[in-house]
């Protein structure tokens, strides 16, 4: 019956036809192949971030009065809802640190190299648009620390010269935090982002499946002159086996730390009531957030927290557009480049522990 049913969708669809392309493409084969997985890891997180978001809406309300006793109905009396808003919150936060892993093993990797410049790209502003479904749906349960750290956050965002004013009421829906602020995260996090991303995947996966994948500069100059020692393996069905079982393994760590450490509610959000002590951000903004917390609050004419926000935002333009400052050859760049991405991990890892241990 199986056999009979592929048989008529292949009559109708040339099923053949569509995956040949998979059939002929091959992965390079080395002892740094194991990083390769990260990219499909994030794209499965990404899936299980829809699937178990499609089963929130059903009970959501995005409303300043009902969103937070929503969300209580959902983890206290919808059976099994706890799980499904743990494992989305978990899948939230493993998405973004698979996603930083994957840019850093591409980073260390030169996968950014001539001709992939455009994967490199499409790729950090996945990951800048992944920041921004945390961010966004951080707000969501309407409790207290949401509430004020989403103030804060767009406080920072307000301090831009110029742009910075009319972006925070954007975001806002106002000059306040309200329930109007509340309903304009909602739709970008359940239209707006969501949209954004699946079409920039679409061009990320269109990039990788055109151009292959890259191998060290190394190891590429090796097989290039001595084509019989290159190694590969066939995309499918080898490759896909591998990369199943990597999704499996992400499985059962998303399934045990939802099941295990169940995410906290909090209380609802009171706009009357003060912020309280040790405000934080989500980790993937802590870097952020204690850089402009270390600046002083004048450098010499200029408000400090201008200067954080300015001076992030220079570092992330430079950042997009690093593969363009590679020089070909690449070897003549190959250690200032390599120097400032492990400045730039070190930065982040080292600020981001340090602001958790100042609070």
């Amino acid at each position: 019956m199986i056999s009979a049913l592929i048989h008529w969708l292949d009559e109708r669809l040339n099923l053949d036809g569509l995956i040949a392309p998979f059939k002929h493409k091959t992965v390079p084969t080395h002892r740094l192949s194991y990083w390769y997985f990260f990219g499909g890891i994030t794209l499965f997180l990404f899936i299980i971030q829809v699937l178990t978001g499609i089963l929130l809406l059903l009970y959501y309300r995005p409303g300043a009065n009902e969103a937070f006793e929503s969300v209580q109905y959902i983890v206290t009396r919808v059976q099994f809802g706890w799980l499904i808003r743990s494992v989305h919150a978990w899948s939230a936060n493993l998405m973004i640190f698979t996603a930083f892993v994957h840019m850093f093993s591409v980073l260390f990797l030169k996968a950014y190299r001539k001709p992939r410049e455009l994967t490199w790209v499409t790729g950090v502003v996945l990951l800048i648009l992944v920041m921004g479904f945390g961010f966004s749906g951080y707000l969501l349960p309407w409790n207290t620390l949401a509430f004020f750290a989403t103030k804060v956050g767009t406080e920072i965002a307000g301090q831009v010269p110029i742009i910075g004013k009319p972006m925070m009421i954007f975001l806002r829906g106002g000059e306040e935090v309200t329930g109007a602020t509340l309903s304009r995260f909602f739709g970008f996090h359940v239209a707006v982002l969501p949209g954004l991303v699946t079409v920039l995947i679409a061009i990320h996966l269109f990039l990788v499946q055109r151009q292959g994948m890259s191998v060290p500069p190394k190891l590429d100059v090796k097989w290039t002159a001595n084509p019989s020692e290159r190694r590969e393996m066939k995309f499918f069905p080898n490759f896909m086996l591998r990369e199943m079982m990597a999704w499996y393994v992400a499985m059962g760590v998303l399934g045990a730390l939802a099941a295990i450490f169940p995410w906290n509610l909090g209380v609802k959000a009171d706009p009357f009531v003060s912020a309280p002590a040790g405000i934080k951000p989500e980790w993937y903004f802590m870097f952020m957030f204690q850089t402009l917390k270390v600046i002083p609050s004048k450098v010499w004419f200029v408000d400090g927290e201008v200067l954080g926000v300015l001076g992030c935002s220079l570092a992330g333009v430079l950042w997009l557009l690093l593969p363009f400052f590679e020089s070909d050859p690449p070897a003549r760049t190959k250690s200032w480049i390599t120097g400032l991405s492990i400045f730039a991990l070190v930065y982040v890892i080292g600020m981001s522990v340090y602001g958790y241990l100042a609070h």
